[in-house]
């Protein structure tokens, strides 16, 4: 374990925010830096390494330096053996830091072994993202069941829409210790957006359609999706479709033989965020699997055709950004022809609003800390598309609730 910066208490609460992959820095980078506004407060990062080299990068991208870093990343490591690991390890870190609150997000590894870790030792957990669901704990795994048994042992829950909400209340939980914020992802989005650029190898002047593959349940599936992808680009030898790959041997094993040979298919090793954010932006069509590219593209206004059968994130498609295509090959290639030969559809999933997040979800997450400290009242939840101003920061700091695009996007 790294020891990382010392310790010198500043007399406000400390609030430690602890994540361990790329994404988790991405849609905690919008509260760390909330909380390193806010003079009530005393942010410290601890990081766990579960993805090392990505998060990294994730963290250079956003100005974060871990006060802690576990550097708990081992190749070839099993779901166990990293969790028991991760457990003790932040077990042991957070004596060292002794924090009055402590923020997890999503659903990782590192997220459900935190927030055990810090229920152990007695410190009060907020879950950020919290009551996300898709009801089967094989779809995404071992997600679903790191998020539902997070949530057993926070002090507060920070759910991201409405719909996330009524599920806590269905498993018991209570609005006493609730609090909807918008989706960090949104915020993060529109924060590094206009730093977005494409590598100079993408063909420009030509329609792009982003890929992106590697969920563990779509393994057994992934030759025959990636042989969807390439129907589709054979169908319109016009469009570059882009995917930047996950490191995973087999995901690589089973997409490059299937589609390494096509002319307009750009096979590239996994791109950093304002990379591939730069695509989402430029993409006339975003196929994955991804959950957090569910709610990037409907930031971007960019139409999604969702690989799973079932989405924790169902708000997108109700909302029509979103269009949840299975993982059947036969069916996923039946539905990217439909989708790519239909314009008027396109436009369509592009215009609907996005219902997850207006970009100021970060500051109602360190509102709803420094609610539960007892350093103010309640704050107001938010609601998607609400008239009503969502109260942020305190009585006369109004902030509209009212979903935002990002600028030119789409």
């Amino acid at each position: 374990m790294s020891a990382g910066r010392a310790v010198v208490r500043s007399g406000a609460p400390r609030v430690v925010v602890a994540f361990g992959t790329r994404p988790e820095a991405s849609k905690m980078a919008p509260v760390v830096h909330a909380l390193q506004r806010d003079p009530r407060l005393e942010p410290r990062i601890v990081v766990t390494g579960q993805h090392r080299e990505q998060l990294d990068r994730m963290l250079e991208v956003f100005g974060l330096t871990p006060d802690v870093d576990l550097a708990l990343m081992r190749p070839g490591a099993t779901l166990a053996d990293a969790f028991g690991r991760t457990v003790a390890a932040a077990a042991e870190a957070l004596r060292a830091e002794a924090p009055d609150y402590v923020l997890v997000h999503g659903d990782t590894l590192s997220t459900v072994a935190v927030a055990l870790a810090a229920f152990f030792e007695g410190v009060p957990v907020a879950h950020v993202e919290a009551g996300l669901r898709s009801f089967d704990l094989r779809e995404p795994f071992p997600e679903e069941a790191n998020r539902r048994l997070t949530d057993v042992v926070t002090d507060l829950d920070l759910p991201p829409t409405p719909l996330a909400r009524e599920h806590l209340l269905r498993e018991g939980k209570t609005d006493e210790r609730m609090l909807v914020t918008g989706n960090t992802a949104v915020d993060a989005v529109q924060w590094a957006v206009r730093r977005a650029e494409l590598p100079s190898h993408v063909p420009a002047g030509r329609p792009l359609v982003a890929v992106t593959m590697h969920r563990r349940e779509n393994l057994p599936v992934m030759a025959g999706l990636a042989a969807a992808v390439a129907a589709a680009a054979r169908a319109h030898p016009d469009h570059v479709f882009v995917y930047p790959m996950h490191r995973n041997p087999a995901v690589r094993g089973a997409v490059v033989p299937v589609l390494g040979t096509l002319p307009n298919v750009v096979l590239d090793d996994d791109w950093d965020y304002l990379a591939m954010l730069a695509l989402l932006r430029a993409a006339r069509l975003v196929i994955t699997d991804s959950g957090g590219l569910q709610e990037e593209g409907a930031a971007l206004g960019t139409p999604v055709a969702v690989l799973r059968n079932v989405t924790e994130r169902p708000e997108g498609v109700t909302a029509g950004t979103l269009r949840l295509l299975g993982n059947d090959p036969v069916r996923v290639e039946a539905g990217l022809l439909e989708l790519l030969d239909d314009p008027a559809a396109l436009a369509a999933m592009r215009a609907a609003p996005n219902p997850y997040g207006d970009g100021r979800a970060g500051e109602r997450v360190v509102a709803g800390v420094a609610w539960r400290l007892g350093l103010r009242g309640r704050p107001a939840d938010w609601r998607p598309g609400a008239d009503a101003a969502a109260d942020v920061e305190g009585a006369g700091d109004a902030v509209s609730s009212q979903p935002r695009r990002v600028a030119g996007s789409g």
